[in-house]
């Protein structure tokens, strides 16, 4: 393999020549003068890193649009789909990131995972409201909606992010609101994927902050680990060519006020879980 470094916008990017094919692209879901939202699928990065370049949302979108200034005002793991605002304009980027920083955009996910938790609910973590007693069959209960709250640290070339212990010199950095989707919400879909995996349950999560892995985390926390999740509770080894075991994890919603105009916007995901 050989190794390159380009310039794009602002940053240098280095990357390999021969990638793996990602044959997925995003969708367009909206546009005007400032954004371009897209709908963006499993196992295709947001931009570049590591291994991956030419096959990452930002690149392929910058070709297709003849835009080298393209640029994410966020960004979603490799592994999880949904909604992405990218920047159209290098002298809006501050503003439209701005938002995000600031938490100033509500974000809705779904995700499928086990209806019963699998293991002990992390020590590291505070749910609320607590999880009750077990009854006879030994699980404790959770009530829903809850919130779980912990502190998340992420370290440079580690795989799996990890929780500390609650206290005076590491705070509660992550809070995560979870639910269950009502039964009548369901979409057909979501009762045909209920099917395939049995004994799961399709939650509503809303993240409050945004570290790193923090959903997959939280989840993993309750002892409801996210279905097709190869980093929690266990590294999972697979190959880059391996679509079969997407996690089950998408962006669903994006709300927010837009930084230029005042105009709000609501902006929903179509890849099913």
């Amino acid at each position: 393999m050989t190794d390159r470094t380009v310039l794009h916008g602002l940053k240098r990017h280095r990357f390999v020549i021969h990638e793996p094919n990602i044959p997925f692209t995003c969708h367009v879901l909206f546009e005007n003068e400032h954004v371009l939202v897209v709908d963006k699928p499993h196992f295709l990065a947001t931009m570049p890193r590591g291994m991956w370049y030419r096959q990452t949302a930002l690149i392929q979108l910058r070709e297709q649009t003849s835009n080298p200034d393209l640029s994410p005002a966020h960004r979603l793991d490799r592994q999880t789909a949904g909604v992405v605002v990218f920047v159209k304009h290098r002298h809006d980027r501050g503003a439209y990131q701005t938002c995000f920083e600031h938490h100033r955009v509500r974000k809705m996910y779904e995700c499928l995972a086990p209806a019963i938790p699998r293991h002990a609910f992390s020590s590291n973590a505070h749910i609320d409201p607590a999880p009750r007693m077990p009854g006879d069959s030994g699980v404790p209960a959770l009530s829903f909606p809850l919130t779980i709250e912990s502190h998340i640290c992420k370290k440079v070339g580690v795989l799996q992010a990890f929780e500390q212990p609650i206290g005076v010199d590491t705070p509660v950095n992550a809070r995560t609101r979870v639910d269950i989707k009502p039964k009548d919400a369901l979409t057909t879909a979501d009762r045909n994927l209920l099917e395939r995996f049995p004994g799961t349950r399709i939650y509503v999560l809303h993240p409050l902050t945004g570290k790193t892995h923090q959903l997959r985390v939280h989840m993993n926390d309750l002892g409801c680990p996210i279905v097709g999740d190869d980093l929690y509770p266990r590294i999972v080894e697979r190959r880059y060519d391996d679509f079969l075991s997407p996690l089950r994890l998408v962006a669903r919603t994006l709300e927010m006020t837009d930084p230029l105009s005042g105009e709000k916007w609501t902006f929903t995901s179509r890849i099913p879980l």
